[in-house]
C-alpha cells in the first residue's frame, strides 16, 4: 500500500473543515474498496493510509467488543467517520482537571462523522455482533497519547505515552 500525499508539507494544524474533507476523501476510498481491512478477532487492526507533516489518516477495523481505552490525542484535533457497521463512543463531558463530569455514550453508525478538538477525551468500542470499519484523521499528527480512568465523577490521567502509533495499546496494557 502506498502512503498518499494530499498537499505540500507545511507543518500546520488543519482546521476542522479541512480535516473533514480529508476524512471524507479517505472514507470514500475505503467504501470503494481501495483499502482492504483485516478483521482480527484478537486485536484491533489498524493501518496508517496517509501521513505528512500536517495530518495522518488511519483505517481501523473493529470486531465485537474491541475498543480503545479512555484517551485524548495529546493536543491534536481529529475527525473520524464510520465506514461500515456501528461504534459506541464514550465521551467525557466535563473538565479534564478534576472537576465534575461524566461519560456520555453515543452510537455512531455507518456514515456518521465526529469532529473533535485537542482536549477531547473519549473511548470508542464495537458492541455490535458485526465488524465495523472507521477512518480517523489527526492534525497535527499524534505524538503523545494520554490515558484516563474515571473515579466517581472525576477524570484521572493514569498514563501518557510518546508515540507515532495512536492505535497502539496504552503503556499499561503493553507491560501487563
Amino acid at each position: 500500500m502506498t502512503v498518499s500525499t494530499l498537499h505540500p508539507r507545511s507543518g500546520r494544524a488543519l482546521t476542522p473543515a479541512q480535516l473533514r474533507t480529508v476524512v471524507d476523501r479517505f472514507a470514500a476510498e475505503a467504501r470503494a474498496g481501495v483499502y482492504t481491512p483485516t478483521f482480527d478477532w484478537d486485536e484491533r487492526w489498524h493501518v496508517r493510509i496517509h501521513a505528512d507533516d500536517d495530518v495522518e489518516v488511519w483505517l481501523i477495523s473493529w470486531t465485537k467488543e474491541q475498543g480503545t481505552e479512555l484517551h485524548d490525542h495529546g493536543g491534536s484535533s481529529g475527525v473520524f467517520t464510520v465506514v461500515e457497521g456501528a461504534l459506541t463512543e464514550y465521551v467525557w463531558a466535563g473538565s479534564r482537571h478534576g472537576s465534575t463530569g461524566r461519560l456520555v455514550d453515543r452510537v455512531r453508525r455507518d456514515g456518521d462523522t465526529v469532529s473533535f478538538g485537542p482536549r477531547y477525551v473519549h473511548d470508542v468500542r464495537n458492541h455490535d455482533d458485526l465488524p465495523a470499519v472507521s477512518v480517523h484523521a489527526y492534525s497535527p499528527p499524534i505524538s503523545l497519547m494520554n490515558y484516563y480512568d474515571t473515579t466517581g465523577s472525576t477524570l484521572v490521567r493514569r498514563a501518557s505515552s510518546w508515540t507515532d502509533d495512536p492505535e497502539a495499546p496504552s503503556p499499561e496494557r503493553i507491560s501487563a
